[in-house]
């Protein structure tokens, strides 16, 4: 206590950001995906802004299953399309998808990765209302129908916003293969 104030240190906290900044930045975030996965659908975006928002705590559920999971991951993705190692999915790179076939040609340590991984499920504590901001951002930017958006949103938040699969188009495409992580845990390597 200082001055009559307490001060606490909030890990990963977002800044207070004006509206207007925060749609400039997650139209960023969308126009790069969308100009990379041309074919994406309205509930891949749902599940980016939720990974952006939320993390990846729904996608640990021990370390040996999270370990089990990296590796066979791994080792049958096969060929996709070209990504970044890392690629910020959230305002300010607070959240990241580390894509893992540029991860294994750099030759970086799968174990290194599933630190990060664990480490931000067990730790980053995500933010619904984040979400919805993020959501009502991406609304007013995105290609889709916004009646599509709402409608879809409005389903996600009456199921308590649950985690999504991608869209069988976006599966097919793309081949996804990444790991979600808060961008404090990406080691300076990795940059």
């Amino acid at each position: 206590m200082e001055d009559g104030l307490v001060v606490t240190r909030v890990l990963f906290s977002l800044p207070i950001i004006k509206k207007e900044t925060l749609g400039q930045m997650i139209e960023a975030i969308l126009s790069s995906h969308l100009s990379r996965y041309p074919a994406m659908q309205i509930q891949d975006v749902y599940k980016l802004l939720h990974q952006a928002a939320l993390g990846s705590e729904h996608a640990v559920t021990s370390l040996d299953s999270a370990r089990n999971w990296l590796l066979r991951e791994m080792a049958e993705m096969g060929e996709g399309p070209p990504e970044p190692l890392i690629d910020p999915i959230s305002p300010g790179g607070k959240i990241v998808r580390v894509h893992l076939r540029p991860f294994l040609a750099a030759g970086h340590d799968p174990d290194v990765l599933l630190d990060a991984f664990v480490r931000t499920a067990n730790e980053h504590h995500g933010d619904v209302h984040l979400l919805e901001q993020f959501w009502q951002a991406a609304t007013v930017t995105s290609k889709f129908p916004a009646l599509e958006m709402e409608e879809l949103f409005r389903t996600m938040k009456a199921q308590n916003y649950p985690p999504v699969h991608h869209s069988p188009e976006y599966e097919k495409l793309y081949r996804p293969a990444y790991r979600v992580v808060a961008g404090v845990f990406c080691p300076d390597t990795w940059l």
